[in-house]
């Protein structure tokens, strides 16, 4: 028998940087052939007074002299307005210098080591999950500090970057209280149902017994995802050795030993001492962060918008100081915190030693920068041409046709929204489109607005964290590359299939949790079942 020749397909990889080229150029040629042959679709939504109005929207080409010129002039105000870079420079500001102070290395070394490996992972996705009450804060502070905390502790980095990556974007929109999710939401999910009962309310606190008790399922199931399907694929994480290969035996002299262990001694007392300085200038600025958000008492009240009547919007209203200065705080607090400890434990002369250790850490993340450029062009076209919008379009036609009832339209909806948040990630603009057809369809179907909102949350948190054109998807990838040993650079493809696993478990989750609350007919909020 003859051999057979074997034809060897290369598998092309690309730099994250040309990739977002590659991708903003892909797009570009899409949106000319889509508006070539007038790709369009028309969605329903609720105006001002609270009637219905249709809304065509139309792929706009890009791909021509308008398109280029609109990329080469909005170069600078995409990237400058690009929100992930604003946030991730206020972020590293305080965990620079927090580290630098060695506040992080001291609080790992006697704090997190100790702790069980599951258990950390499980605290990181828990509270990473949670952290949507505030918009994206657990992407651009939780992100930085799992690294840290993971490498300290002989983890693989990545694998914790994966992991807060994971509980932010796959668990979006459920935490222990309502937050701005709430404000976001109800009142698209309030107009929606008042199509069909015109005195329907929707409480603020609705969904508030189903993202409790989903944030730790998620977090639970996400835990034993990252520890035995997602860190086989992160791989083991190789430092440079340091160990002397001179082949000198070197003498160990008493004298050096007793001095070693003095030193050891002395610099535990100091680190006590910088930990408790710590302390204290954590539980002050806490008392006055709690002070800034209580109503009504004298010189009270700074981070609230007192110009709201509920106090939910006060926190997380639209012009809410809290909910916009919330990452600024978070900020000073490791800031704050970090030289209190440098004063303690005398770990810094000057503040010239202390700002030149802070701006070392900084250099480590110049590559991010320039990936964030390509990647907020990259995103700012797609917005342009409105493919995003117009599949979301399209999902909802298709969901107002649908002829299931119960479970089977339950899951159908949830995995068309999931496929929907694929081309558009923000909720608010998704949810406009989407609660027009998809909340009259199930209340006539017996399932309730609340329960309906519950459900896009679901949906629009299983396939949050597998598109780039999540914004902050950016600062994943780039994390994963400030760390990464290996001679090529970790690419999108490759980023992607570290969290694919965790997504598709996660997905099936969601649907298991909706479809239990529905069958059980278990309380969603305070007096809210799944059924009308």
């Amino acid at each position: 028998m003859k051999n057979r020749k074997r034809i060897h397909f290369k598998k092309y990889s690309f730099h994250p940087i040309t990739a977002f080229i590659i991708m903003t150029v892909l797009v570009m040629i899409l949106s000319f052939f889509l508006s070539l042959f007038q790709i369009q679709a028309t969605y329903s939504k609720v105006n001002a007074s609270g009637e219905l109005e249709s809304v065509l929207v139309t792929v706009q080409n890009v791909l021509n002299f308008e398109g280029i010129k609109y990329l080469i002039s909005n170069a600078a105000k995409n990237f400058v307005a690009f929100t992930p870079l604003s946030t991730l420079l206020i972020g590293l500001i305080g965990l620079s210098v927090a580290h630098a102070s060695g506040l992080i290395d001291t609080f790992i070394k006697r704090g997190t080591l100790k702790v069980n490996n599951k258990k950390l992972t499980f605290l990181f996705i828990f509270v990473a999950t949670i952290s949507s009450i505030i918009n994206e804060v657990g992407y651009v502070i939780l992100i930085p500090l799992s690294a840290l905390v993971f490498l300290a502790n002989g983890r693989n980095p990545l694998l914790g970057i994966t992991a807060t990556f994971c509980g932010v974007a796959f668990g979006y929109g459920v935490t222990i209280f309502a937050g701005s999710a709430e404000i976001n939401l109800v009142p698209i999910t309030e107009g929606a149902a008042r199509l069909v009962d015109g005195g329907f309310h929707v409480s603020l606190l609705s969904n508030l017994f189903a993202i409790i008790a989903s944030s730790v399922v998620v977090s639970i199931v996400g835990t034993y995802l990252i520890e035995n399907v997602v860190s086989k694929k992160v791989g083991r994480y190789h430092l440079a050795s340091n160990e002397d290969t001179s082949g000198e035996t070197r003498e160990i002299k008493i004298e050096a030993v007793e001095e070693e262990q003095q030193r050891r001694l002395e610099a535990e007392v100091r680190e006590k001492k910088g930990l408790k300085y710590a302390q204290i200038t954590f539980i002050v600025f806490a008392l006055l962060f709690a002070y800034m958000i209580i109503p009504n008492l004298p010189g009270s009240g700074l981070l609230l918008d007192m110009k709201e009547k509920a106090y939910i919007n006060q926190l997380f209203g639209e012009n809410a100081y809290f909910q916009e200065g919330f990452t600024f705080l978070i900020s000073m607090m490791f800031l704050l915190m970090g030289v209190a400890y440098t004063i303690g434990a005398r770990t810094i002369k000057s503040d010239k030693e202390l700002v030149e250790k802070a701006t070392t850490y900084l250099k480590d993340v110049g590559h991010l920068f320039a990936l964030i450029f390509f990647a907020s062009q990259f995103i700012a076209i797609f917005k342009k041409t409105n493919i995003g919008n117009v599949m979301v379009a399209f999902a909802s036609t298709i969901i107002r046709n649908l002829p299931f009832s119960g479970i089977p339209l339950i899951v159908t909806v949830v995995i068309l929204i999931a496929l929907s948040g694929l081309f558009v990630t923000t909720q608010v603009s998704k949810w406009t489109i989407l609660a027009p057809s998809v909340v009259p369809l199930l209340m006539q179907n017996n399932i309730s607005p609340q329960f309906t909102q519950f459900l896009f949350r679901a949906g629009d948190s299983m396939a949050k964290g597998l598109t780039p054109l999540l914004a902050y998807f950016v600062i994943y990838l780039g994390y994963l590359n400030i760390y990464n040993t290996e001679k090529e650079p970790i690419t999108i493809r490759r980023a992607l299939s570290f969290v694919y696993p965790y997504g598709l478990v996660i997905g099936l989750t969601w649907i298991l949790i909706l479809v239990l609350f529905y069958i059980v007919g278990i309380p969603i909020g305070p007096g809210v079942s799944p059924a009308l």
